[in-house]
């Protein structure tokens, strides 16, 4: 009936891959605007915020770790919620995680092309900067279908150029950290401590890029655990050390509308702040990148569970990477980039991932009970003490969110509802024939 589905898909990633996918899939254009946020919301308590966000967050890493140590198949929290709890359960988790991944690239891309405008100004708008945004998506689209190992390559690649200007400026800033600041600090006003790391934790976000193609991975069940969760230390001390340094140098650090830049300004001239600039065009493309290469394997395994029509589960017969559901997943994310349109899906991104978190963590008791041990698995501590943990922490950011971006993730919710039952029943249909 769906013999396309039966190809299976190359296993080239390694740990390195992985941890490449979600560094990329955490370090976006986030980081090039928390700290003044931070600094408006916290002051001098903004840089022990971000570690307060990674506890927060390692909560879910640890326990989607767990999870990632069952499988062997492409589907991440697809495959998590859709065996705890049914193949609706599943295609939800991972269309609303689809949707606002979908907007986010759009968004991006062309944030990037306008960052990439500081040094060429027909890139910042008009039609230069359509050309430029829908060059970038032939590209990255293209890169994925001739095989997941250049894709990784270009992974790779925007790996390196956006950790280089971060690293320098932690290196050249570390000379200038104020001892004051680890030592008097001024707690936050508690009432706004819920949305101020609502809105720090998105830059945290994203690490679940590396859980989804698992069935490209050389060994999963080791490889995306040990990756997931390096990665997101590693990503905390980063981010710690930039806003004790953003904050140490930079007094009006909280007006700042550029706030690396201005910093790397102060450190190293306008050398500094057109190298921030660069590192900013690539931390933007290698969270792109990471996206292209991870999101349309959702909509990939979403297929071969059904739950999509078989169309998107098509597999290219000579590179075995997800044809049709790269094409879909470029060709969409670039209209909305053009229209504009793509903006107010943002607006939902945050809840939905949260809600896949929920159901992800809330899947683990029973995929324990379901799924044969072995050695190779990661180890939780604690039994379902963390898996716990990080559900209450879900449950109360998602009570931050407005009733607007409620209602508008509930009507994505019918949307795949409609999309669910529509290729549920062409598969009776086909099964009656």
């Amino acid at each position: 009936m769906n013999n396309n589905n039966d190809v299976s898909l190359n296993r080239e990633i390694g740990q390195l891959g992985f941890a490449a996918i979600a560094l990329n899939g955490v370090i976006g254009a986030g980081i090039f605007a928390l700290p003044a946020i931070a600094a408006a919301r916290s002051g001098s308590f903004s840089p022990w915020l971000f570690l307060v966000c990674a506890v927060l967050i390692m909560t879910v890493v640890l326990s989607f770790a767990r999870a990632a140590s069952f499988f062997r198949d492409t589907g991440g929290p697809i495959q998590y919620a859709g065996l705890a709890f049914g193949s609706f359960a599943g295609f939800q988790t991972g269309w609303l995680t689809y949707i606002g991944r979908l907007a986010a690239i759009g968004a991006n891309i062309s944030l990037m092309v306008t960052y990439a405008g500081w040094f060429w100004t027909p890139l910042a708008s008009g039609l230069g900067h359509q050309l430029a945004v829908t060059v970038t998506f032939i590209l990255l689209a293209v890169f994925n279908i001739i095989g997941v190992r250049q894709s990784m390559n270009v992974v790779f690649l925007f790996s390196a150029l956006k950790l280089i200007p971060l690293f320098l400026l932690i290196l050249l800033g570390l000379s200038h950290i104020q001892p004051a600041l680890l030592i008097h600090i001024e707690l936050p006003v508690t009432g706004s401590l819920g949305e101020t790391i609502l809105v720090l934790l998105y830059a945290f976000v994203g690490f679940e890029s590396a859980v989804v193609p698992a069935g490209e991975a050389r060994n999963p069940r080791k490889d995306i655990p040990r990756a997931i969760t390096l990665t997101v230390l590693t990503i905390t001390a980063v981010y710690f050390l930039i806003q004790l340094i953003s904050v140490s140098v930079l007094p009006e650090l909280a007006s700042s509308k550029t706030p690396l830049a201005d910093v790397a300004e102060i450190l190293m001239g306008a050398t500094g702040a057109a190298l921030l600039t660069f590192g900013a065009v690539f931390s933007i493309g290698g969270n792109c990148s990471a996206s292209m290469l991870s999101a349309p394997r959702m909509t990939y395994a979403l297929a071969k569970m059904g739950s999509l029509p078989a169309w998107f589960g098509k597999v290219n017969p000579r590179t075995r990477t997800p044809l049709n559901s790269i094409v879909f997943y470029a060709a969409l994310g670039l209209v909305l980039a053009l229209s504009g349109s793509f903006v107010w899906l943002a607006v939902v991104s945050t809840l939905a991932r949260l809600l896949s978190y929920i159901l992800g963590v809330a899947a683990l008791p029973v995929l324990e009970k379901r799924i044969e041990k072995t050695d190779d698995q990661f180890q939780l501590r604690g039994g379902y003490l963390i898996p716990a943990i990080a559900l209450l922490l879900c449950l109360w950011l998602i009570t931050f969110a407005s009733i607007t971006t409620w209602l508008t993730t509930a009507a994505f919710f019918v949307m795949g509802s409609v999309l669910y039952f529509v290729s549920a029943k062409h598969r009776k249909n086909i099964n009656e024939d």
